[in-house]
This record gives structure tokens, C-alpha cells and sequence, in this order.
């Protein structure tokens, strides 16, 4: 949308406009979903201002009370994208949908990044060959974003390599602080660029390293919180898609089963509206299995990894 769609807001003119655009709000919507305070934080504009353009983006929008049979309606125009194998797809209800973020958890060398790089491919294919017609972002924390690996998918899919690379914007986020700046930056920079899929690979790296030991807990707890509901309001205000990667910690208590566990605590658990744990299977072969979702039933599927990216893999 246009910067005019701002200025139609009741007491926003030209300045204050061209504030909240230079800001990344750029949109009612996103205005609606964001916190007064932050957008006051940002913008410089005075908070009792910025609450009365809030309450207008909201009644413009009508985010207020609405019917189930509204939210029904809304979720029309929620998009999903392939993800390349039908098995992944079906797991996931279709694919990879809009305004939601979706959380793949595993140890090192599972396929999380592998899956990341597919959808980046295939996130640009027309929407009628299984993509959103879109461009993608991918914040890459860890350095495991490999161009050569985006080039052979995109060959393997018979797409020209050059221009399917040209469209994924990528980021290397050093630490906590240039992460959150990233994050902070996408409302301006997604609906700029026709953004379709942001990538956060991964999105508790840093948290990690940098806030160590207990008394650190609760500081790393707050600023993980602040960055995953950022990320969840582009979802909403953009309809995009947004992943994540989460990497996995032993339990020393458990005796019996799988000791790992997603990192994140309870903070990443609620956050994400799909949660996908995958691990290795035989052959060479993974196993994906839906631990936490809405409406996804609690089923496993397995995959492989190809030069198309992933694909089937027999099941046993």
C-alpha cells in the first residue's frame, strides 16, 4: 500500500506519515498490530499522538470484536507454499502457509537449513506451480547460507539460477542486537519488495551465546519474546510466511525416549503457531513430526534431501 493510506488516517498529515513510512510502518495494519509504545520509541512521535492513530488504523481496519465467520473470511487469503515433497506438504496441511510462523526444531544436520533454501527457491513460483509469487528474506545468524546450494535447486527446477538468487535478500546477523535491527527493518523492507517468506536461521543461535548462566535467563527470555512477536505481527500485517530454526538441548533427566528438547523454553513454544521436530531416519532418509500446532494432527512423515532440494522418501 501507499503512504496515502496513512495520511487518510484522522490526524495524520504529510510529516507524520513520512515518520511512521521512514519507521517501517508503512501500512494501518501495521500499525494496528504494534505496540503504541514501540511505535512511539521509533517514530519519535508523542505516545498520546500515537495511541489516537492506533485506535484509528484499528477502527479503519476493524480489529476490534469481529465474528468468527470475519476471521473465517480472512483466512481466505491465507497463501501456502510448497515446500517440495508431497509428503512435507500434506503434513503440513498444504504447505507452508501465511500469517503464521512456522518453527523447524533439530539438532545439527537434520535438514532445517535445507528446507529453509527450497522455500526461498520455491517461494517465487507462481501460485498456481505451488509458490507465493514472491520474493524471500533469510537472516542467516549462523553462516550456513550457502549460495551454490540455492543455484543447484533452482538448476535442478529448471529455473534460471541468477535471477531465482537475485531474489532472496539475505542478512548476516552477528548478534543479538543486529538481529532485533533486522527484525525491526522488515516492516519497511517486505511489503517494499514484495517479500513473501522471511527465514531466521536460527533464531535462538545468538540468544544462546551471548546470555549465559541463569542469571541471564530472564533478559534472554524477554528479548527472544519481543523478537518472535515482532516477526509474528509481519506475518499478520503482510501476509507472508515467516520460519524459524531452532536448534535442540539434552535433558539429563530423561532416562527413556528422545533426550532432546527444543530450546527456547516456553518463550519459543507459544510463540510459534507450527512447531516440526525433525530428526534422522534410516537410509539416509529424515522423519518430520508436527509436535505443536492449532489444527495439524501429531503425525511424522519421511523425506529426503536431493539436489531439488527435498523430496519423498519411501516410508517404511
Amino acid at each position: 500500500m501507499e503512504d496515502n493510506d496513512l495520511k487518510n488516517l484522522p490526524g495524520v498529515g504529510p510529516a507524520t506519515a513520512n515518520k511512521l513510512k521512514n519507521s517501517g510502518f508503512t501500512t494501518p495494519e501495521a500499525i494496528s498490530v504494534t505496540p503504541p509504545k514501540e511505535i512511539s520509541e521509533k517514530t519519535g512521535i508523542g505516545f498520546n499522538t500515537v495511541l489516537n492513530i492506533v485506535k484509528a488504523a484499528r477502527e479503519k481496519l476493524g480489529v476490534d470484536f469481529i465474528t468468527a465467520e470475519d476471521l473465517w473470511k480472512k483466512r481466505q487469503d491465507m497463501l501456502r507454499c510448497s515446500i517440495g515433497s508431497n509428503n512435507l506438504n500434506e503434513l503440513m496441511g498444504g504447505g507452508i502457509e501465511t500469517q503464521a510462523m512456522t518453527e523447524l526444531v533439530g539438532e545439527y544436520g537434520v535438514g532445517k537449513t535445507q528446507i529453509c533454501l527450497s522455500l526461498c527457491v520455491r517461494v517465487q513460483l507462481q501460485t498456481e506451480e505451488g509458490g507465493l509469487d514472491g520474493t524471500a528474506v533469510y537472516i542467516d545468524t549462523e553462516g550456513t547460507f550457502i549460495p551454490e546450494r540455492v543455484y543447484q535447486i533452482a538448476e535442478s527446477l529448471g529455473l534460471d539460477p541468477h535471477k531465482t538468487l537475485g531474489n532472496i535478500f539475505l542478512a548476516r546477523a552477528y548478534n543479538t542486537s543486529h538481529q532485533e535491527l533486522l527484525t525491526d527493518h522488515l516492516y519497511k523492507f517486505c511489503p517494499e519488495n514484495n517479500v513473501k517468506l522471511v527465514v531466521v536461521d536460527s533464531m535462538i543461535g545468538h540468544f544462546r551465546g551471548e546470555y549465559v548462566g541463569r542469571e541471564n535467563l530472564s533478559e534472554r527470555q524477554q528479548k527472544l519474546n519481543s523478537q518472535l512477536h515482532k516477526l509474528l505481527r509481519l506475518t499478520e500485517a503482510y501476509n507472508l510466511s515467516v520460519v524459524i530454526t531452532n536448534q535442540v538441548q539434552a535433558n539429563p533427566t530423561a532416562f527413556f525416549g528422545d533426550p532432546n528438547r527444543p530450546a527456547g523454553g516456553n518463550v519459543m513454544a507459544h510463540a510459534s503457531t507450527h512447531r516440526v521436530y525433525l530428526r534422522k531416519g534410516g537410509k539416509g532418509t529424515r522423519i518430520a513430526t508436527v509436535i505443536d500446532s492449532p489444527y495439524l494432527p501429531e503425525e511424522k512423515v519421511r523425506f529426503k534431501i536431493t539436489e531439488k532440494g527435498v523430496e519423498d522418501a519411501e516410508e517404511d
